[in-house]
């Protein structure tokens, strides 16, 4: 880390960093360019950004949002958004706060089976139009639920990405997740709903007339297109499955979206180009450009000697050694996209684990998938479901800034974070 070209891509990645905060220049412009100059400095090369599995442009996520946000777009034109909105504002009788609870558990189920990225793609679209028929502003509805992905997402090997790299790395099955992770999550959700109600509160206007205009509402006139919305649920299904089976059919999740895709606009009578145009082409560009950023940090040996530093910090200790990965891992996982972050981190953690002994689902894999996933609540490009939503919020006209979504994500982070360290320490060190 003593090359120019290390700090070089320190100062780059600082001052993109900055400028994205600041929301001076439009933050695609800024990924983009940032991406650029760590290229011109010669800090990553073509090869690393475009083509390696761990430095580089991670295509698996840009084609999963690609695929599933053309699935959503065809599902859009069958009005099962609208419906779905009825139904659950009618459920919770118009009240803003049970609106938002039903959202967030309903989110943070979806994510222990889906990938977070999926499941705020389907679910933000729903959001919206129930804000929009509450006359609600929808900012706090998807803050709250993008938080809820990244914490339902948690639960399970298939919910966030960085579970996948874990257990892949450490020989974990889906129900080591279910029997480590998801008794902690299911308290977190909790805690999740009790902080929106502080939170937001004074977004919970109650609105008697408005109230009453959507209790008279009937759901089923929403659906335009009956048949389009049995082949859209039918391909969805098989998507879904793809995902949960990825243990036994070994298919990426960006190869399973991407036939879903192809089959759904094949069957359907929906126009290629109609639904190219749902696609959030900023938002990929800006994964791009945020990857080969964080891709030159890597490539530098930056990420590789904050990583050592923190295996040194860690020592031989189990229990310091588990706190202070879990909670390492949560402040860098803030910083940088959790996914780099994890998969530049697994080794180091498998050496540490090797160490202590090196037995299976040892507590330090659950800290440091604790840390990843819920730290990246902290700030708006901590975790990828992050960046869609603002991306669908700003394209929806409903724009959620950089520090919004920030002063937010430090609230939760905070406090998902302290109870993952409490319950760390109390089932493997003083239950134990």
């Amino acid at each position: 880390m003593n090359d120019w070209h290390s700090w070089a891509a320190i100062v780059v990645f600082v001052g993109a960093y900055a400028l994205i905060i600041s929301e001076k220049i439009h933050r695609v412009a800024v990924a983009l360019g940032g991406a650029g100059l760590m290229l011109a400095i010669g800090a990553t090369d073509d090869v690393s950004a475009f083509y390696s599995e761990t430095s580089g442009i991670d295509w698996n996520v840009i084609f999963l949002l690609m695929g599933m946000m053309m699935i959503v777009g065809v599902l859009k034109k069958t009005g099962m958004f609208e419906y779905l909105a009825i139904w659950a504002v009618k459920r919770a009788r118009a009240k803003p706060f049970r609106v938002m609870a039903m959202l967030v558990v309903i989110t943070a189920l979806a994510s222990a089976l889906l990938d977070n990225v999926t499941t705020v793609l389907l679910i933000a679209p729903v959001t919206l139009l129930v804000c929009e028929r509450m006359a609600l502003p929808a900012a706090p509805f998807l803050i709250a639920e993008v938080m809820a992905s990244n914490i339902g997402g948690t639960a399970t090997l298939v919910g966030d990405p960085p579970n996948i790299i874990i257990a892949s790395r450490a020989g974990l099955t889906f129900n080591d997740f279910l029997v480590h992770l998801t008794p902690l999550v299911a308290v977190l959700v909790a805690v999740l709903v009790l902080l929106c109600r502080v939170m937001f509160r004074r977004s919970f206007v109650y609105d008697d007339d408005r109230a009453a205009e959507i209790m008279a509402l009937e759901e089923r006139e929403a659906i335009k297109d009956p048949r389009l919305l049995v082949q859209g649920l039918v391909v969805l299904a098989l998507v879904v499955a793809g995902f949960v089976l990825h243990p036994v059919l070994h298919y990426e999740p960006s190869i399973v979206a991407l036939l879903g895709a192809g089959l759904l606009v094949a069957l359907s009578s929906v126009e290629t180009h109609d639904v190219l145009a749902e696609v959030e082409w900023p938002t990929l560009a800006f994964f791009a450009g945020l990857f080969v950023m964080i891709g030159g940090l890597i490539d530098t040996g930056v990420v590789g000697e904050i990583s050592s530093q923190l295996a040194k910090a860690i020592g031989g200790s189990e229990l310091g050694g588990s706190l202070t990965l879990l909670g390492g891992s949560a402040v860098l996982s803030g910083i940088v996209d959790n996914i780099p972050y994890v998969a530049t981190m697994a080794p180091i953690t498998a050496d540490l684990v090797h160490d202590m002994g090196g037995a299976d689902g040892h507590v330090l894999w659950w800290a440091l998938a604790l840390g990843a996933d819920l730290g990246g609540n902290a700030t708006a490009i901590g975790a990828s479901a992050n960046v869609v939503v603002l991306g669908i919020a700003e394209r929806n006209r409903q724009p959620i800034s950089f520090w919004q979504f920030t002063k937010y994500g430090l609230v939760v982070t905070a406090a998902t974070v302290s109870l993952a360290l409490a319950y760390v320490w109390l089932r493997y060190f003083a239950l134990a």
